[in-house]
């Protein structure tokens, strides 16, 4: 009855949880409910059910998949709820050196910069600036919001003065205040895992399928980090966001396909490279699965697999370093009376 309850709370039918039981006893755990609030175990499980799901009949393929899909959910869920407790700041003492800041002045604009030294006395990060060309004149005594991004945990902001301008480290900088009250605003809502794997990038037409597998190749790039609610890539030239892109790769022997909407591009001048922060439309059960697969390692021969979609020149993309792809002025989508 504990093993029934426990499953309900996580979001399980019963039917479903007969079949989850049977997967931990099978795994040898004495106490079947354990694989609720351990990781480990549910991995364990997890690979089982793929290993059984690519034995059956395709009758029963969508099922597993359905099941396959929420273990995912709250293996994600457990992974998420431990980051948060064993991380979390609660003063800008605590901001290392190099954090990326948007620096928002009210009336002006968002400018970027990124904390350059930080001492027990203020913050020194580098003159902030920003791409429509917006100025202050005059920043010592500005009232400013600063946001940041803490990796695999949440989004902070908090209001402070600018101390001075001054020359810190070779750069411009301003002196800040450091504040003591951070407000969390976004708790990062999945797990993402740094790979280095050949992609190829595609403009996105009007009407176009979700995630339709395309048989051309596209623009050469390369996945630097992939989630099931997005990724980044690597490309040549510079790129802004808002752009509605598709990035394909290969997962576990099948080409996987991610459309969405570019959120963020950052523009490194010193090697002409852009890197995209891609925010996907919501994923099919399958392709999702796919991917967590890859997060959480759960695919027993996913190492060292060929990049291969379905052409010879898919096969050249892993021999191609980001700086010798193309840029993506030089991208032209298929014209829309032309199959792809």
């Amino acid at each position: 009855m504990q093993f029934i309850n426990k499953s309900k709370e996580a979001g399980f039918t019963v039917k479903e949880a007969e079949i989850l039981r049977r997967l931990a006893v099978h795994s040898g755990f004495d106490d079947a409910s354990t694989i609720f609030s351990n990781m480990d175990r549910l991995d364990t499980c997890i690979r089982l059910l793929i290993q059984e799901a690519k034995a059956t009949e395709k009758d029963d393929w969508k099922e597993s998949q359905e099941l396959l899909f929420k273990m995912y959910n709250h293996r994600q869920k457990l992974e998420i709820n431990g980051i948060t407790y064993r991380k979390g700041i609660s003063n800008s003492l605590q901001i290392k050196n190099g954090q990326a800041l948007k620096i928002f002045v009210a009336g002006t604009g968002t400018f970027r910069s990124h904390l350059v030294k930080n001492t027990n006395g203020y913050m020194t990060v580098s003159r902030p600036t920003n791409s429509s060309n917006a100025s202050v004149r005059q920043w010592r005594g500005q009232r400013v919001s600063v946001y940041f991004w803490m990796e695999d945990d949440a989004g902070y902001v908090f209001d402070t003065d600018v101390k001075d301008e001054v020359y810190s480290l070779g750069i411009l900088s301003l002196k800040i205040s450091h504040s003591f009250s951070l407000s969390r605003t976004q708790k990062r809502r999945s797990i993402r895992v740094k790979v280095n794997m050949p992609a190829f990038l595609y403009l996105v037409g009007e009407g176009e399928p979700f995630h339709k597998v395309e048989s051309s190749p596209g623009l050469k790039c390369m996945l630097d980090d992939l989630s099931d609610t997005g990724c980044a890539v690597t490309v040549g030239g510079k790129a802004s966001s808002g752009l509605r892109v598709k990035i394909q790769f290969e997962l576990n022997g099948a080409a996987v396909c991610m459309s969405g909407t570019v959120r963020s591009a950052v523009y490194r001048k010193d090697t002409d490279r852009s890197v995209l922060h891609m925010e996907a439309d919501p994923l099919p059960a399958d392709v999702r699965n796919k991917i967590m697969g890859r997060v959480f390692g759960t695919f027993d021969d996913e190492d060292e697999l060929p990049f291969r979609i379905l052409d010879e020149e898919v096969l050249n993309a892993s021999a191609t370093s980001p700086g010798e792809a193309p840029s993506l002025h030089d991208y032209t989508p298929l014209p829309d009376d032309e199959e792809p």
